[in-house]
């Protein structure tokens, strides 16, 4: 009996260590190659899929503890839109993310972003691997494939953090600039260099450490830590704090009209805010949808008829 309690107990202790440690992402991967065209084998996607799922989970990308409950939810779709040759292609990447809400089970979307800049290269097998003071490998369309998706898991990380401390979320965004800075560099690879156009990595890295859109990291903040976690036991607030950040949100994209942090935000949560405003009284409707308009301007129509 004694030993039974003893087994038990370092099985617990073992649990505990296991759970501190536990990563931080729970990822799933798909990789869509029906544009490839002929001549290439399902299998070697499927291999990619399956190598980049274990890339992502089974990699410790900070050092803070996470239980198996706080691991965030991530979707990548890899939609491959053309063959360059054998072994390289372009794509287009779909991110998503959503982070759970206190005392519900529902999780708040965190990112809902289209990278259609994405090329890369891979062959069957090849060993998935991301090295920060590496970034750039020792081929670019190689390194290409994992420093794109390390950066977007540092987007993610940093919104996650942000969300439950001011400014939490930092360390995070450092690193997604870092990738910026070193990323891979040869002809067909875009989306790192201000140039590439107006919202691409290059800009979502920069907007998130500027110190002109400090705003967006307070709009963060009050919205999950102040205001979507007290769905469960006051609506009221969670839809004050929402009406907060939109006219913090209204701020920043009066004073930077051409910043990307404003639709990046908006893309993630436009459904979340009609959701949530539904409930809501009258005038507070009036109010949401006076900023809504505003600061989401491709969806000001669905929002008109929504909450009227």
């Amino acid at each position: 009996n004694t030993d039974m309690k003893k087994i038990f107990i370092l099985f617990a202790a073992i649990t505990v260590a296991q759970a501190a440690v536990a990563q931080e992402i729970q990822a799933k991967v798909s990789v869509n190659a029906a544009k490839a065209g002929p001549g290439y084998e399902k299998r070697m996607f499927q291999t990619l899929q399956n190598s980049l799922t274990l890339f992502i989970n089974n990699r410790k990308w900070t050092n803070e503890a996470f239980q198996n409950n706080e691991k965030i939810e991530c979707n990548f779709v890899i939609n491959i839109t053309e063959a360059l040759d054998q072994n390289s292609f372009k794509a287009s990447l779909a991110i998503q993310a959503a982070r759970p809400v206190f005392s519900t089970s529902y999780k708040s979307p965190l990112i809902n972003f289209i990278d259609d800049q994405f090329t890369f290269k891979y062959t069957e097998y090849q060993a998935i691997e991301f090295n920060e003071n590496r970034v750039q490998g020792s081929d670019a369309l190689t390194a290409n494939l994992p420093a794109t998706l390390a950066f977007y898991i540092y987007i993610i990380l940093g919104l996650d953090f942000d969300s439950f401390q001011i400014r939490g979320g930092d360390p995070w965004f450092q690193k997604a600039q870092n990738i910026v800075n070193n990323a891979p560099d040869t002809r067909n690879i875009e989306g790192w260099k201000a140039f590439d156009g107006q919202r691409n990595r290059y800009w979502l890295s920069e907007n998130f450490n500027n110190g002109r859109y400090a705003l967006i990291h307070d709009v963060l903040y009050n919205y999950y830590r102040k205001g979507m976690d007290f769905m469960y036991e006051n609506e009221q607030q969670t839809r004050t704090e929402m009406i907060n950040c939109l006219i913090l949100l209204y701020n920043l994209y009066t004073e930077n009209a051409s910043n990307m942090i404003v639709p990046f935000f908006m893309q993630a949560r436009s459904q979340e805010f009609i959701n949530v405003f539904k409930k809501g009284t009258p005038t507070e409707k009036t109010q949401a949808l006076e900023y809504l308009r505003k600061v989401d301007i491709p969806n000001a129509n669905k929002y008109r008829q929504e909450l009227k």
